[in-house]
């Protein structure tokens, strides 16, 4: 989970996350949505991807990125669960 917090610091990562919500997308149609070079939005899936929040699907020589809902679902559970435990502790003072 550490790597998933790290790819959320980034708003880039995040807009792209955004991105993936509405549509599956080829790392091209991601880079139109940005003023940035090929490459740096090719490292940003790739953190991405190592952080388990976004799929890759190679199909041909395209490869379709897609979020990892499952993945989503867990950090929000994991904040779900941090956040009744704070209020777990408040309510007992």
């Amino acid at each position: 989970m550490n790597k998933a917090f790290k790819a959320l610091s980034d708003p880039t990562r995040r807009k792209i996350l955004e991105l993936l919500k509405d549509n599956d997308l080829t790392a091209g149609e991601i880079s139109e949505c940005f003023n940035i070079s090929k490459p740096s939005i090719s490292h940003h899936l790739n953190i991405l991807s190592n952080a388990e929040l976004v799929l890759r699907d190679k199909q041909g020589q395209h490869v379709i990125y897609s979020l990892n809902t499952t993945a989503l679902q867990d950090i929000l559970k994991w904040t779900f669960d941090f956040v009744e435990g704070g209020n777990k502790n408040e309510n007992k003072n």
